[in-house]
């Protein structure tokens, strides 16, 4: 059962890998996260309270979790376009899997595709703030 769950995450992190195929600079992968966060839906407007803002990012960011065939899912919105990236980053990843596979599977691949070194410090620390508080999500469906 874990090697499917396994897949899983691997498939999403490979998803989220090859759209930035063609970004060959810090710029090209700035603009790209801009994009696909612009493409996420809003978050429903009640669930923009302080009980789901994300505190340690830059902007004011909102997620919300629910609980739903023992997968976890996440929606997330932000006051500004990276920000959204950033939680594009991390939504498209862990939508969809169990407590414990968000909770044992580090996102390794955004070093690997260079997220972090594209980023400010504010906006690293922000992503860091994110994944955090996605753990913390799915902990409290444990």
């Amino acid at each position: 059962m874990m090697m499917t769950m396994m897949t899983t995450f691997n498939k999403n992190c490979l998803l989220v890998k090859a759209k930035f195929d063609d970004c060959a600079t810090k710029e090209l992968v700035y603009k790209k996260m801009m994009e696909l966060g612009s493409a996420l839906d809003p978050i429903d407007p009640k669930f923009k309270t302080h009980e789901h803002l994300v505190s340690g990012c830059q902007s004011a960011l909102y997620i919300r979790s629910y609980f739903e065939n023992g997968k976890v899912y996440f929606q997330a919105d932000a006051d500004a376009l990276i920000s959204k990236g950033i939680s594009y980053l991390l939504t498209s990843t862990y939508n969809g899997l169990s407590p414990e596979e968000i909770l044992t599977n580090p996102p390794n691949y955004l070093n690997e595709m260079g997220i972090y070194s594209s980023l400010s410090l504010n906006r690293s620390n922000g992503l860091s703030s994110l994944l955090l508080r996605m753990k913390q999500e799915a902990m409290k469906y444990l």
